[in-house]
């Protein structure tokens, strides 16, 4: 009998977890096709979520109802928040995480959550049927796939999150095998179905490091890296018992001359300089070959170690991605210190796999050219567990709502991290792996990782995936910072109240009454100060306020940044402004005859649906945006 789903999501990775997951939620019947069902969120690199930028994104998928952050609070090992001696724009989560227990907590839910039906078997086929013209512009509808045990399914919708299996080749110095991970084959077929079909494909590459034997490794020479003492889980929901593991230490040690003078004896062999591998690299993440070849001048690089599991032997060697010979990676291994009789228990490998070039999809994820076929993670050129994640859990968004005939869901750079990559990667295309960091973000004081249920928990609320619970505890928090906020705006306090206090913490003293809030904005001085005074042990908006951290913080953060956020809102609303004004799906930019040729190119390839996004697109210059707005105005 023929299988019949809503949804067909193709890969049981990060970004595949979230698409099942949220489309499922929103009332759709899912089959997630998998290779290997042991293999549902394994962590093929860094057992490692969240860091720079990455926490953002874990923080908003939470918020508006993935499970990502959920699954790293309760896998985590050691949970640090980065960059607290900055400011809190780029304060970013982070957590190492116990791979064996992250992908059986996968696991655990994808097979408890209704209608989602796991299929272990490999897509080799996207059946179609050619698209009616009333399709916006699509060739193609999507009406199911054909699997390499020759079973087809129906389908309404496919999101193919294939990280780095399509067409995948494994390197490791003269050696290479098909495969995207170690010991797991590649997938074929897919990519020559879409090709056929008219996409567009190219090549990327990814590395991981060798893992160590942790028995073989002098810890004492190394420097602890401590996680936090006090851990602050991603998710938003209220855990009784957090953390829920032990917490563990990672290690810094770093590479010399010595390890450098060593790995270049094997670049004759690398796979990388003698242009085997074709594929590009990640500008942000690159090999320890490439490292000491791109950056000859510095004598040495960190190499931390973290431990991969809670109670097993191995170390993840993270900053040592590498696909030299195996044994030149062990024989530079054993030139740094804590390492010099490390056994190497599985060696580092590059990893070459089929990605699609982003301008042909639209900013739901949806392909251009085959209607109800979203791609999302590696597949879209992304790098990382985080990019993956949140390009799925917004893959299976928008794939439910199209199947409800609902209005599409389209997240603005001014309102998420989210926002920001899916449109990086819909008007810049870029051909290299794409990385968040917070630099992408132009409105970073706004979209804090502090206040990502604020800014997008009615989201998922509204789409089913928020908890009645949790979406009641936001609403109270958000009216006690309100009130907190009014109340140190409006209210002083004396001399005699607080002047012992300020000289303590070496700020000058007062001669008058003044506002709390202008207290608040000294450097000295933060809001726990000002809620620890006796003043105040009758106050019982303070009371509320010390008994919650997360409404306070963000109480000192608005008021101290006030005059930058102040800024940032008011370039929001000029890039609302742009972003409101329309370009009709069957624009003809080739009747605008003052475009440069450039401009013409790449806008009709990237088709922007305002002036805004055209705007965001590298190559159109401001006397193009002003040729097509007095065009549209007519």
């Amino acid at each position: 009998m023929e299988k019949i789903f809503d949804i067909i999501v193709i890969g049981a990775g990060h970004a595949g977890i979230e698409a099942s997951y949220a489309a499922s939620r929103m009332g759709l019947k899912v089959g997630l096709v998998t290779m290997d069902v042991n293999a549902i969120g394994r962590m093929s690199c860094n057992p490692a979520i969240g860091g720079t930028a990455k926490g953002h994104l874990v923080r908003e998928i939470d918020a508006l109802g993935g499970i990502m952050g959920q699954l790293a609070d309760k896998t985590g090992i050691q949970f640090k928040m980065l960059n607290t001696s900055k400011g809190p724009a780029i304060w970013s989560p982070r957590c190492q995480s116990d791979k064996d227990l992250y992908s059986k907590e996968a696991i655990q839910i994808i097979q408890s959550q209704e209608n989602i039906e796991i299929i272990q078997d490999m897509v080799k086929e996207l059946t179609v049927s050619i698209a009616d013209l009333k399709d916006n512009g699509y060739k193609y509808v999507i009406n199911g796939i054909k699997t390499e045990n020759g079973i087809k399914i129906r389908c309404n919708s496919v999101i193919i999150t294939s990280g780095t299996f399509l067409n995948a080749i494994m390197h490791t110095g003269k050696s290479n095998i098909e495969g995207g991970r170690l010991g797991e084959k590649s997938a074929t077929g897919l990519s020559e179905c879409m090709k056929n079909l008219g996409f567009e494909t190219g090549r990327l590459k990814t590395g991981t490091p060798p893992r160590l034997l942790k028995q073989t490794i002098d810890f004492s020479v190394t420097d602890v890296q401590k996680g936090d003492i006090n851990p602050k889980p991603f998710s938003h929901i209220k855990y009784k018992n957090f953390p829920f593991h032990p917490q563990i230490d990672c290690y810094l040690t770093h590479t010399n001359e010595l390890t450098h003078e060593i790995l270049r004896t094997g670049f004759e062999d690398s796979p990388m300089f003698t242009g085997r591998i074709k594929g590009v690299g990640p500008r942000y993440c690159p090999s320890i070959e490439d490292k000491i070849s791109r950056f000859s001048d510095k004598p040495r690089h960190q190499i931390f170690l973290e431990p991969e599991t809670l109670d097993g032997e191995t170390i993840y060697m993270n900053g040592f991605s590498t696909s030299l010979p195996l044994d030149v990676q062990e024989k530079a291994a054993r030139t740094i210190p804590g390492l010099e009789n490390v056994k190497i228990v599985k060696q580092g490998y590059a990893v070459e796999y089929d990605f699609f070039p982003t301008h042909q999809i639209n900013l739901t994820l949806e392909t251009k050219l085959v209607s109800g076929l979203y791609t999302a993670g590696q597949i879209n050129g992304t790098s990382g567990y985080e990019e993956a994640a949140a390009q799925g859990l917004m893959a299976g968004i928008n794939s439910a709502l199209k199947i409800k005939n609902s209005d599409p869901f389209i997240l603005k750079r001014s309102e998420a991290y989210i926002g920001v990559m899916i449109d990086d990667l819909v008007n810049k295309c870029p051909d290299e792996p794409y990385r968040m960091f917070t630099s992408c973000a132009e409105y970073r004081l706004v979209l804090r990782q502090d206040n990502a249920d604020r800014r997008l928990m009615k989201y998922g609320y509204k789409f089913g995936l928020v908890a009645q619970e949790t979406m009641d505890y936001l609403v109270d928090k958000t009216a006690l910072i309100s009130d907190g906020l009014q109340y140190f705006t409006k209210n002083t306090i004396s001399p005699k109240s607080i002047n012992e206090t300020l000289s303590g913490k070496n700020s000058s003293e007062l001669t008058q009454n003044e506002f709390l809030n202008n207290i608040i904005k000294r450097n000295e001085i933060n809001i726990k100060d000002i809620l620890s005074l006796d003043t105040f042990n009758d106050n019982d908006l303070i009371r509320k306020l010390r008994e919650n951290d997360e409404a306070s913080n963000q109480i000192e953060i608005e008021i101290k940044y006030k005059g930058y956020i102040e800024r940032q809102d008011e370039q929001i609303n000029n890039f609302i402004r742009n972003e409101s004004i329309r370009i009709p799906d069957d624009f003809k930019f080739e009747k605008v005859k003052s475009l440069s040729t450039e401009a013409l190119e790449k806008l009709k390839k990237i088709k922007p649906n305002s002036i805004g996004q055209a705007m965001r697109i590298s190559g159109v210059r401001p006397s193009d945006i002003s040729a097509v707005m007095i065009y549209i105005r007519g």
